[in-house]
């Protein structure tokens, strides 16, 4: 061991001696366990979650707004993520452009955007400037000028985008699979922020007949996250969001999802592409059914990460594609059993091996449901999930995301706490199961996006399906 590595050494030059300081060594962790909200309601019917995080002195508000994309007039595909965007766009005390400069001198950030379980409204901003930012966000809610050039504006941007979405591979194929596994009726077989047709037909009145018909505050949630401390909050709420008024809740029908997961696979057709986009999926449990823990574990070993069976065969073997994911991702989730989820397998492979890449994609499903997942897998994966738990809900921005999804997908406000501990009871035979259960062999949709005249070929040999070539 040489004198610098030792607690005390002496220096040649000066004769002195230098004392150094132990090396530091780890502590035990602390326990954690996701934060627990405390629920109330404001008068007007306003259902409020709080959840106080010290430290956190940027706080997060999430305000759900039941008006999902199903509730979206026929031929208005779209209204809502325009109403949603016109929100912040004036209010009955502020035009556009002053409201975003109230928002700018609150430190504030405001957003909104649309999917199939409803309207998300989101605020972030420095807790000492939060009452002030609540009475923006309520008036936001609460009384929408909705001008018409600002709707035609932001009308006339949506359209600006869909080309571009068309565009991208990773889009075009979500967009098809969502086609080609929903019946054409469903409002789940079509973009969520709508088509040039229907989008091009919204305009303002459309966009308040909308909101008057599915925006009040009976039916609403608001999660609120961060350092409360030295914040009034009850009286922030009752002078913003509580002076909100509007008709009571009225139960609105929701529609049973039905897919057909039929082995097949689509082309969609990109002449000179030199990569094909991949999306393989299917519909299958949402997070109220008992197998979402296994399901999303056995899914993680299978395409989670880089360290997956996926990755590790197609990537680190074969060289393949720089990353295939599996994942599953709820698209609408109710205790009664008519909620779904999305499970899907994406990635991106050179042109010339899409045929090989696809025959060693289905050659690792055919060994997960021979051999099933090992130990290690399983314990690496909860390792993941479970142990960087807490560095993922660092921000109150976080904790608020999750408490609004389980808002939205009418699940128990202890269900994410609960999922880290089922996660780690999940056994690997009950993982392997459910990963097996998830990606069956014989009922996946495959999209691939690419050059059909270089693809086709090769992919009708695999015989994982019927092929279809679309424009």
């Amino acid at each position: 061991m040489s004198d610098a590595a030792t607690p005390a050494a002496t220096s040649e030059t000066s004769g002195t001696s230098m004392q150094f300081h132990p090396r530091p060594q780890g502590g035990q962790p602390k326990p954690w366990a996701f934060p627990a909200p405390e629920r109330g309601r404001l008068p007007n019917g306003l259902t409020v979650l709080r959840c106080h995080r010290p430290g956190q002195q940027v706080v997060a508000v999430e305000v759900s707004l039941p008006a999902p994309l199903d509730a979206e007039p026929e031929g208005l595909d779209g209204v809502a993520t325009i109403m949603a965007r016109a929100l912040s766009e004036g209010t009955d005390k502020h035009d556009a452009e002053e409201f975003s400069a109230e928002l700018e001198r609150c430190g504030a950030t405001l957003d909104a955007y649309a999917d199939h379980p409803g309207v998300r409204v989101s605020l972030e901003v420095p807790a000492s400037r939060l009452p002030k930012a609540l009475g923006l966000l309520a008036d936001a809610l609460r009384a929408p000028a909705f001008p018409d050039a600002e709707v035609e504006r932001l009308v006339g941007n949506r359209l600006d985008e869909i080309p571009h979405e068309l565009a991208n591979p990773a889009r075009r194929a979500a967009r098809e699979l969502s086609k080609e596994l929903f019946p054409a009726e469903s409002r789940m077989s079509r973009p969520r922020q709508g088509t040039e047709e229907t989008v091009e037909r919204i305009d303002a009145a459309a966009v308040r007949a909308f909101y008057e018909a599915h925006v009040r505050p009976a039916t609403a949630t608001a999660v609120v996250v961060g350092d409360l401390d030295g914040v009034d909050l009850e009286q922030a709420l009752a002078d913003s969001l509580g002076a909100w008024t509007g008709p009571g809740a009225e139960a609105r029908p929701v529609p049973a999802i039905t897919a057909d997961d039929r082995g097949r696979v689509v082309i969609v057709d990109r002449p000179g592409s030199v990569q094909t986009q991949l999306l393989i999926g299917r519909v299958g449990a949402d997070r109220h059914d008992r197998v979402w823990p296994a399901q999303v574990l056995g899914t993680y070993c299978l395409g989670g990460t880089l360290t997956s069976r996926l990755d590790r065969v197609l990537r680190e073997e074969k060289g393949y594609t720089y990353g295939v994911r599996a994942f599953g991702q709820v698209l609408r989730s109710a205790p009664d059993g008519s909620g779904a989820a999305l499970l899907a397998i994406s990635g991106s492979v050179a042109t010339d091996v899409t045929g090989p890449a696809l025959a060693d994609l289905w050659q690792v499903l055919r060994t997960l449901a021979a051999d099933g997942l090992t130990d290690e897998e399983r314990d690496v994966a909860v390792r993941n999930l479970v142990g960087v738990a807490p560095l993922k809900y660092e921000t109150a921005a976080a904790v608020a995301d999750t408490l609004a999804d389980q808002v939205e997908q009418h699940l128990p406000d202890d269900f994410q706490a609960q999922l880290y501990a089922r996660l780690a009871e999940t056994g690997t035979v009950e993982a392997t199961a459910a990963a097996v259960n998830a990606f069956p062999q014989d009922r996946l949709v495959t999209v691939l996006v690419g050059d059909a005249e270089q693809i086709a070929g090769p992919v009708r040999e695999l015989g994982i399906g019927e092929v279809a070539v679309v424009s």
